[in-house]
């Protein structure tokens, strides 16, 4: 029997006090409801419904991405109502399993059980909590058989003392959704028509409801405010963090690490505090990342020591360099194996050859560099005309002195030699010094300037 998976997504999220439709809030730099969307394509389902309602063209248009059947729910009239709006897109011989687009952090083993369980009758996910106010509360019979679902609001005292929860999450043939939807009702305190109640109407139907527990209390987790889109953020990195850490990676404090996208690490990585991760990084063996840096779609090859507080962005850096500490490697930068980039240098568009050094206070942008150059301090690729960008190209062995003005496009030969406080507009040929200064001239018997009014 084929999966259909239907996803409520349609919900304003007053709570989190924002423009931004709630399912669009992100958790690791996703939107929540993306994270939902993944989980239920690894279950590999014939069809994804997502039912949408305010901001609905902001959402279609931030998961554009992926392949789902978007259904509109003109009015929001609580759960039942939203899946009654699918079920004329729900094959009836499909098994469907209804997920919401706020709760990123249900496990894949907890859904493939549930819809295990609901090939041929509903089955309920649930959760036994600490603090179940608010919630569903389970009810069962003497034989522990699910009998029903009742609400918060319209519960007993006793029956808010139960501590297992509805998840919200269900699985049943689509035939039970078609028969039992319809029938649902919204005599309660809400006036809502609540999805749990079609439990209610299979059990006194005669048919046997199952359920299957969630593992932990913070896989049925929902995002409501921002201190819950914080609760499952964390755990989300903390999730990730122990996965890499039993993988053989050193990572100084789970509870300062971030992931954005995806992170793969050779072994014995390191990895200190308040680092963060965008997009597609990978780290090679041995790679030490200090504390506060952002790494952002970057390869960085093993042995390669990225210092404290760089940023590295779109770049490749190889084998054995080493990169800050207040570095800043933008986009196009590809550093050559045991290449050096120091402190307050920034790189742009720049190849740097093999045990290249660029030590400190500089900007190389639109460069070719090759192998065993030095750069001093305080040197300047000047790349920008003011219309068009143009190239420098240095070759190997060059020594360029400090406080150096490259003018490109300018071309300089191997084991060129420019001398310190040079502005250097003409091409350097191979084992020349260029020098470009002014005379030094010393003025005997100069005044020191003095403020205004002052008789010094």
């Amino acid at each position: 029997m084929k999966l259909e998976v239907v996803i409520l997504a349609a919900g304003r999220g007053t709570r989190m006090k924002s423009r931004l439709p709630k399912v669009l809030h992100k958790m690791a730099g996703k939107p929540l409801l993306g994270h939902v969307v993944d989980t239920a394509l690894a279950l590999e389902p014939h069809a994804i419904h997502v039912l949408i309602g305010h901001g609905s063209e902001e959402v279609e248009q931030a998961l554009a991405g992926y392949a789902l059947n978007w259904v509109i729910q003109e009015q929001q009239l609580g759960t039942g109502h939203a899946v009654l709006q699918a079920l004329p897109a729900l094959a009836k011989d499909s098994t469907v399993l209804v997920l919401y687009g706020d709760v990123p952090l249900t496990e894949l083993s907890t859904l493939q059980k549930l819809v295990d369980q609901a090939r041929q009758s509903p089955a309920l996910l649930t959760a036994i909590v600490a603090e179940p106010g608010g919630y569903g509360r389970i009810l069962r019979d003497e034989q522990g058989d699910l009998v029903g679902v009742v609400e918060d609001r319209d519960a007993s005292a006793q029956q808010r003392r139960i501590c297992e929860i509805n998840s919200g999450v269900l699985a049943a043939p689509a035939s039970d959704f078609l028969h039992y939807l319809p029938l649902i009702g919204n005599d309660n305190q809400q006036g809502e028509y609540y999805l749990p109640d079609l439990i209610s109407l299979a059990v006194a139907d005669g048919r046997r409801v199952a359920s299957s527990q969630a593992g932990s209390e913070i896989e049925i987790q929902g995002v409501n405010d921002r201190v819950q889109l914080n609760l499952v953020e964390r755990e989300y990195q903390r999730r990730v963090a122990r996965a890499l850490m039993r993988e053989g990676v050193s990572i100084a404090d789970i509870n300062r690490f971030d992931v954005r996208g995806s992170l793969e690490c050779g072994a014995d990585v390191c990895i200190d505090v308040n680092v963060v991760f965008e997009g597609e990084v990978s780290l090679g063996d041995g790679v030490t990342i200090g504390p506060n840096c952002v790494l952002s779609d970057v390869a960085v090859a093993s042995g390669a020591t990225i210092h404290a507080m760089s940023h590295v962005q779109e770049a490749v850096i190889g084998a054995n360099c080493s990169v800050g500490p207040f570095a800043r490697i933008r986009a196009g930068t590809v550093l050559a194996e045991g290449a050096k980039i120091g402190n307050f240098v920034e790189t742009k568009k720049a190849n740097i050859g093999n045990g290249s050094k660029v030590s400190h206070l500089s900007y190389i942008g639109d460069c070719e560099m090759g192998a065993g150059v030095n750069v001093g301090a305080g040197t300047i690729t000047c790349n920008y005309d003011g219309v068009n960008k143009h190239k420098t190209e240095i070759g190997d062995g060059v020594f360029v002195g400090s406080n150096s003005t490259l003018v490109a496009p300018l071309v300089i030969g191997d084991d060129g030699f420019v001398g310190a406080g040079s502005t250097i507009t003409r091409e350097v040929g191979s084992k020349e010094l260029a020098v470009s200064r002014s005379k030094q001239r010393n003025i005997q018997g100069w005044q020191r300037p003095g403020r205004a009014g002052s008789k010094d």
